[in-house]
């Protein structure tokens, strides 16, 4: 009896512990990021604006009437999306093939791994400017290339031009994002055993068989977290656009981010701006879920087959025993 109670007082010290652990963090996350969006949530049911804080009148949820009605949402909408897409599906491609290459026997792939890093190190901002210098019409390094090697005939502008302004921001944003997707797939790949491949080579496998039934399949907890990281910090870029074509030419590269950065405060239309981000949350939360739902209906199928198979055993052990 005595054990127990001392069973039971070794365990509520150690949720006296870990609760002391959780609390911290949890006020942390609640004052840094609960309470603003209950508070961006409530102002989006309210007239709001900079120029008259004192009175906030209930507005019949006019914000969000006024915001499908103008249609200025559902462009932001389909650029936020294309550029998540685009951006995401190139990213992952591209460094899927330089994480391979990196894992692979290159003479200076240490040195390599450190000099990728770069343009992850350099701040967004930073790369807005570089890059802007970069597409610059007359005196840009993009468009010197291009004449050279006879792709182009005359020079383009290309953060003005309404058909190359979001490709010019996703090259950009490419350029900087793919080592941490690079990075994240070799730590992935070094922890892969070298005896499956072994095995693999000994069956006559060759390299494309390797990558679609070793390498991919003991990389699908790293692709999901590393492409869901991606999905989340380009759905809600905001620098780079806002520095390389403000939300121009012709909102072609407004993204809801721009839209409810100039709804709120270029338009001082803060109730409006707030049930812009409240939309953009739920959008948010519906594609990460959606995504986590469609990486685990294979994860599913194989727990449920892994059940079986123990269970089928356990029988088997039983019949024999």
């Amino acid at each position: 009896m005595r054990e127990k109670g001392l069973g039971i007082s070794e365990m509520a010290k150690d949720r006296l512990f870990l609760l002391l652990l959780i609390v911290p963090a949890f006020a942390v996350l609640l004052f840094t990021i609960g309470i603003p969006i209950v508070k961006s949530i409530y102002m989006s049911f309210f007239d709001v604006t900079l120029l008259r804080m004192k009175v906030q009148p209930w507005n019949d949820f006019a914000n969000y009437a006024g915001i499908f009605k103008d249609g200025e949402f559902f462009n932001a909408l389909r650029v936020t999306l294309t550029y998540v897409l685009c951006i995401v599906s190139i990213q992952f491609v591209l460094g899927l093939f330089l994480a391979l290459l990196l894992n692979s026997n290159i003479r200076f792939k240490k040195l390599f791994r450190t000099l990728i890093l770069i343009p992850w190190i350099v701040p967004t901002i930073v790369s807005a400017l570089l890059w802007m210098w970069l597409f610059q019409p007359q005196y840009g390094l993009v468009n010197y290339v291009l004449q050279e090697l006879n792709l182009i005939n005359a020079p383009k502008n290309w953060l003005t031009n309404l058909d190359l302004a979001l490709p010019a921001v996703i090259v950009t944003a490419l350029w900087r994002q793919l080592p941490f997707m690079s990075i994240m797939l070799l730590a992935g790949m070094q922890g892969i055993s070298e005896d499956m491949y072994e095995a693999a080579r000994i069956d006559g496998a060759n390299r494309t068989q390797t990558l679609l039934h070793i390498t991919l399949p003991m990389l699908k907890n790293n692709i999901k977290t590393v492409t869901l990281i991606s999905i989340i910090e380009n759905f809600k870029m905001f620098p780079l656009f806002w520095i390389m074509t403000g939300g121009g030419p012709l909102d072609k590269t407004t993204t809801l981010a721009i839209y409810s950065y100039k709804t709120a405060f270029v338009q001082l239309d803060l109730g409006k701006g707030a049930a812009i981000g409240a939309l953009w949350l739920i959008i948010m939360i519906l594609i990460s879920s959606l995504y986590n739902k469609l990486f685990s209906i294979g994860e599913e199928d194989e727990s449920g087959r892994g059940k079986r198979r123990v269970k089928s055993k356990s029988v088997k052990q039983k019949i024999a025993a």
